[in-house]
C-alpha cells in the first residue's frame, strides 16, 4: 500500500478525480465476470426439470408453513385468529394485536396483509407447482396430491377466518397477476372440496395414504362447513384414529409461533373463560391444553400471564388427524339426532388417552352441542379451528354471536366489539375486483 499511494496521487493531479475512477475500474473490467460468479443452492434457476418441481413443491410446503403457525410480527393465521375468538388474549403493546382480541379489527391494521398474501401463495404457487409436477415429476403422484390437500385447506381456512367477500387472485409463473372477484366463503368451501377431491386422485407412493388422509381430513371439515355433516362423515370414515400429519419447525427454518408468542416473548396470554363465553383453557386443568401457573406479568407488564406448556421452540404441529375425523362424525351424528353414534365418537377420541375418564351423554341437546365444541376446542387449541368453529355455532347450531363470542368489559379497557371475522386487508384494494368485505356476517 505505500508504494500504491503515490501512483494514486500522480494519477489524480494528471487525470482529475473522474478519469481516474475510470483509469482504476478499467483493470477490472476484464476479470468483472470471474469476480461475480458464485452458485447459489437456495435459488431455484431452472424449474424446468425434476429438481426443479421438486423445489416449487417444497416452496408450497414452507408457505404453507409460514401461512399457518411459522411467522410473527404479523402473526400467522393460527395465532391470529385464536386472538380474535377466545383461546388467546393480547398481554402486547402492538395495537394490532388488542384490535383482533377486543373484537374490532379495521382493514388497515398492518397484520393482515402478509398473512392472507401467504395464504394465496400456497394456492397461486401450488400452480406451478404442480404443473411441474405432473411434466417433470409425475412419480410419486403423492407429491401432486399433497399440494392440492395443502391448497385445499388454504381455500377452506379462508372461508373460516375471513368475512364474505374473498378475493382469490391468480398468480402467473411469469409473474402476471389475475385479479379476481371476491366470493362468499361458502364458494371458499366449495374450492376447497373440489381440491380435496383432485388430491384424491394422486395418491400413489409411499407418502400415499397420508396425503390421502389429509385431503380426507379436510374434506370433512369444509362439508362441515357447508353445513353437509352426513356427507362430511363419510369423507372422514376411512381415517384411522391414529393417523396425523403436522408441520414442522426447526432452527434451520420456522419457530414455533405457539411457543415464540407465547412462553417466548409473553405476548399471547392463554385465555380462560374470556369474555365471559370463552372456554376454561387455564381453570379447568385439561391435559389437551396444559398451563402454568400464572406468573407476573405479560409483555405490556399490566396482563397476568399464562403459558402453554404443551410446545417447545421446534415441536411440530398437528394440521389433521384422526381425532378431528372422529369429531367430526360426532358432530354429524348429533345433527342427526343419533346421540349413541356421538358418544361413542366423543369417547373414541378421548380413549386414545389415558388421562381422559369417558364422557356421559348431558341429556340435553343443547348441552350435546356444548360438549362437542368443548371437545374441539381442547383438541384442536391454538391449530386454527376455533374462530371457524365459533361462527358455525351461530350459522348451523342457532347460537348467538353474543353468547359464543367474548363480550363486556375488555381487560385492557372499553368493550368487546362486535367482529366475528377478519377483514380482508386494505392493501387488497389494489386489485380493481375488490371494494372492502361484503358484509362481516358470521
Amino acid at each position: 500500500m505505500r508504494n500504491f499511494m503515490p501512483i494514486m496521487r500522480s494519477l489524480r493531479s494528471r487525470l482529475g478525480p473522474v478519469a481516474l475512477a475510470a483509469a482504476v475500474a478499467l483493470p477490472l473490467a476484464g476479470c468483472e465476470d470471474k469476480l461475480l460468479e458464485f452458485t447459489d443452492p437456495d435459488i431455484i434457476t431452472d424449474a424446468g426439470s425434476a429438481s426443479g418441481a421438486i423445489a416449487l413443491l417444497n416452496g408450497v410446503v414452507q408457505r404453507f408453513t409460514t401461512m399457518t403457525n411459522g411467522q410473527q410480527g404479523p402473526d400467522a393465521l393460527f395465532a391470529y385468529s385464536g386472538l380474535l375468538a377466545d383461546e388467546w388474549r393480547s398481554g402486547d403493546t402492538f395495537e394490532q394485536r388488542n384490535q383482533a382480541d377486543i373484537r374490532n379489527v379495521p382493514e388497515q391494521n398492518t397484520f393482515l396483509n402478509s398473512p392472507f398474501l401467504n395464504l394465496n401463495r400456497v394456492r397461486s404457487q401450488g400452480v406451478s407447482a404442480i404443473s411441474a409436477l405432473r411434466r417433470f415429476q409425475p412419480t410419486p403422484s403423492s407429491n401432486i396430491g399433497l399440494v392440492f390437500a395443502l391448497t385445499a385447506f388454504a381455500e377452506n381456512f379462508a372461508g373460516e377466518i375471513y368475512c364474505n367477500g374473498i378475493p382469490f387472485s391468480e398468480t402467473a409463473a411469469d409473474g402476471t397477476v389475475t385479479f379476481g372477484m371476491p366470493v362468499t366463503v361458502d364458494s371458499a368451501f366449495k374450492r376447497a372440496v373440489a381440491s380435496a377431491d383432485s388430491a384424491l386422485k394422486y395418491i400413489e407412493g409411499t407418502n400415499g395414504a397420508n396425503v390421502a388422509n389429509l385431503a380426507r381430513v379436510i374434506k370433512g371439515r369444509a362439508l362441515l362447513n357447508l353445513n353437509r355433516p352426513a356427507d362430511a362423515a363419510l369423507a372422514v370414515g376411512a381415517v384411522p384414529t391414529s393417523f396425523s400429519y403436522r408441520i414442522t419447525h426447526s432452527v434451520n427454518t420456522t419457530t414455533n409461533q405457539i411457543w415464540a408468542l407465547n412462553p417466548g416473548a409473553r405476548r399471547y396470554v392463554v385465555a380462560d373463560r374470556e369474555g365471559g363465553n370463552g372456554l376454561p383453557f387455564v381453570s379447568a386443568r385439561d391435559p389437551r391444553v396444559v398451563t402454568s401457573t400464572p406468573t407476573p406479568l405479560a409483555f405490556d407488564s399490566q396482563t397476568p400471564f399464562v403459558a402453554l406448556t404443551n410446545y417447545g421452540q421446534f415441536d411440530p404441529v398437528v394440521i389433521a388427524n384422526g381425532i378431528e375425523a372422529r369429531l367430526i362424525e360426532a358432530e354429524a351424528a348429533l345433527r342427526a339426532n343419533d346421540v349413541t353414534t356421538w358418544l361413542a365418537r366423543l369417547n373414541t377420541a378421548r380413549a386414545t388417552r389415558n388421562d381422559l375418564p369417558p364422557l356421559t351423554d348431558p341429556g340435553t341437546l343443547a348441552a350435546r352441542v356444548d360438549r362437542t365444541f368443548y371437545e374441539r376446542g381442547f383438541w384442536m387449541f391454538g391449530t386454527g379451528h376455533r374462530l371457524g368453529d365459533l361462527r358455525r355455532l351461530i350459522r348451523q347450531h342457532g347460537r348467538s354471536a353474543a353468547t359464543v363470542f367474548p363480550t363486556g368489559a375488555f381487560h385492557k379497557g372499553g368493550n368487546y366489539g362486535t367482529d366475528v371475522n377478519l377483514p380482508i386487508s386494505f392493501d387488497e384494494r389494489n386489485n380493481p375486483n375488490f371494494n372492502g368485505c361484503l358484509d362481516r356476517n358470521p
